[in-house]
């Protein structure tokens, strides 16, 4: 199952790796405020759901762009989680921080991941029990006991600016706990990189479960921890997440705890 996964991702990677040669010729839509959708994730996705179904045809689905398969809520024990190009944002502008993000979900609980950045030809992969590799090595997170001695990823609302109050306040509080926040744009290859020891930790909110599901279990299998801002395992479909070295995660929570709460 992680071989067809890493192939999907990969045909996907070689449709976007093609478009991002000539970048004035996508076709781009505004989905809501700030929320885009390119030609190239709709045809990666539909290029990853084909290698998935071949192989598996009776597998549900869960994608950004077509959403869930028909078959999703009839009690399929298998479910792929997939987000075609996360860091949309960036992949239109030239940045080149953007992944594919495929994960499997088997009775509730992610077992295979792959996180693909096409920029860098990085592939990160993970077997719920079996580690967390990049390129075929094994990784792990960080020695890092000390929040004040980590590096921290993060993201901020662009789309919905409701809560943009709150997040500057955590922006606050959190810069000056950490050693530095890094806000790249892409919170599944963000959490890749906290699996492979690049970030000591992450935090966001209002995540999809394509950002999160194939990310949160290569931390796990690289040794970190991941929740929700209250420490607890309900993040998946709730969207609020934090990730990192265990020490690390768990002084996060008690700095993140109070932000727990949707704001008022």
């Amino acid at each position: 199952m992680l071989n067809t996964a890493v192939k999907a991702a990969r045909r996907g990677a070689t449709l976007i790796n093609r478009a991002s040669f000539d970048l004035d010729r996508v076709s781009i839509t505004e989905k809501h405020f700030n929320d885009f959708v390119t030609e190239v994730d709709q045809a990666a996705e539909a290029a990853i759901i084909e290698v998935l179904k071949t192989a598996y045809p009776d597998h549900a689905i869960l994608a950004e762009e077509s959403g869930a398969s028909a078959n999703l809520h009839d009690q399929n024990d298998y479910v792929w989680i997939i987000d075609p190009l996360d860091g949309t944002t960036n992949f239109i502008h030239g940045f080149p921080q953007y992944c594919v993000s495929i994960a499997l979900q088997h009775r509730g609980v992610i077992t295979q991941a792959v996180v693909y950045d096409p920029t860098r030809n990085e592939m990160f992969t993970a077997t719920k029990g079996a580690g967390a590799f990049l390129n075929e090595k094994r990784i792990r997170v960080t020695r890092c006991d000390k929040l004040a001695d980590s590096l921290i990823g993060t993201g901020f609302p662009s789309r919905d600016l409701s809560a943009l109050d709150q997040y500057l306040e955590m922006f606050k509080v959190m810069t000056g706990k950490c050693q530095g926040l890094r806000r790249p744009g892409s919170a599944a290859l963000d959490l890749a990189y906290v699996a492979t020891g690049r970030l000591d930790g992450f935090f966001e909110k209002g995540l999809a479960p394509w950002d999160i599901a194939a990310g949160s279990l290569l931390i796990t299998e690289a040794g970190g921890i991941v929740g929700n801002f209250s420490g607890d395992a309900d993040y998946l479909y709730k969207g609020d997440i934090l990730a990192g070295t265990p020490k690390v995660f768990a002084q996060m929570v008690n700095v993140l705890q109070p932000f727990a709460a949707a704001p008022k």
